[in-house]
């Protein structure tokens, strides 16, 4: 079975591609290298053993992605491609709806056009907005707050009607927290463009020395120690998590499921935790909140369980030992 992987040499993607490999499938890596690395597709085949072909597109490209689809003969799509930084879309919404919604769209004409009909979309708990109750639960209302989040419910919603209109389809809309970690051989790993928008990029730059300190952003909520609560996933759990949604893809329909450990950490745990597992000391400093930031939130994961037989199994600790040794063996990313 042949699975495209848009966005496939980037964080989540480059390590669910070798989940994939490693469960006996072929993968097509489809992305621009925008926001990714072609060394990344190469230690991608240093892991698993396997050459994988990759496509350099456009993922609004509907021609050329007919033409991958066809010339590989695919029978499904994980979609990862897309723009991800909450920040920049404030900034520049316009390419966000473009690059995310457009993009999707002209994915899944293109799909359609082929006569394909299995989709996993890399979604995101930003579609719940401000939390009405915690944990989230998949029926939690959606109100995105940000252009980000917003691109994210639009392809939601698209991927619903597109469903009620043609039920052949099989999607799985995959909600996640906040990925975290790398593969354990250290080849591959988080490797953000310019200043890291996440909290663990951000921490190792500090501790390889390419940051002077960690900026936290607020240290008065009404949380355990001052700091934001997130729920950190192992990427590797995470990417297993699509494995298993490709499975359920067996049955047609169109189900919303969160994909976190269901547990919080805040930024202070966190730090802390990498600080015990790298032996190195991580500076910081506690600044402002930013705008639109929430206090906590945090993922239920029964439907998971339930519906893919998946949980996380990695704690903090796992998360990072795993990204010290992706940074202490790439201190600057894949351009060593």
């Amino acid at each position: 079975m042949t699975v495209l992987i848009t966005g496939g040499a980037g964080f989540i993607g480059s390590h669910t591609c070798v989940e994939f490999i490693a469960a006996g499938h072929d993968v097509v890596i489809y992305d621009n290298f925008e926001n990714s690395n072609p060394i990344a597709v190469e230690r991608i085949a240093a892991i698993t053993g396997k050459t994988v072909p990759c496509v350099t597109g456009d993922i609004r490209d509907q021609p050329h992605l007919e033409a991958v689809l066809q010339d590989y003969n695919c029978q499904a799509v994980v979609h990862f491609a897309g723009l991800k930084a909450v920040g920049e879309s404030a900034v520049k919404p316009l390419a966000y709806y473009e690059n995310n919604v457009q993009g999707s769209l002209a994915l899944l004409k293109a799909m359609q056009s082929c006569g394909i009909y299995k989709f996993i979309f890399s979604s995101s708990a930003t579609v719940y907005g401000t939390p009405e109750f915690l944990p989230y639960t998949e029926d939690h209302p959606l109100q995105a707050m940000n252009p980000y989040g917003r691109t994210k419910l639009m392809i939601e919603d698209m991927l619903r009607d597109l469903y009620a209109s043609d039920p052949k389809w099989s999607i799985a809309i995959l909600r996640y927290f906040n990925p975290v970690g790398a593969h354990e051989s250290g080849l591959i790993g988080e490797d953000p463009q310019g200043i890291p928008n996440n909290l663990m990029p951000f921490i190792t730059q500090v501790a390889t020395g390419r940051r002077e300190k960690l900026s936290i952003f607020g240290g008065d909520y009404e949380t355990r120690d001052g700091t934001g609560v997130r729920d950190y996933i192992h990427v590797v759990d995470l990417a297993q998590g699509h494995l298993a949604a490709y499975d359920f893809l067996k049955i047609p329909g169109c189900t919303a499921i969160n994909l976190g450990t269901g547990q919080g950490q805040s930024v202070l745990e966190v730090v802390g935790a990498f600080e015990h597992m790298s032996n190195q000391k991580v500076p910081y400093e506690i600044v402002p909140r930013r705008a639109g930031d929430l206090p906590e939130f945090y993922a239920q994961t029964d439907f998971a369980q339930k519906t893919l037989g998946w949980r996380a199994k990695k704690d903090l600790r796992e998360m990072c030992k795993d990204t010290w040794n992706w940074a202490s063996k790439n201190p600057q990313g894949y351009e060593n």
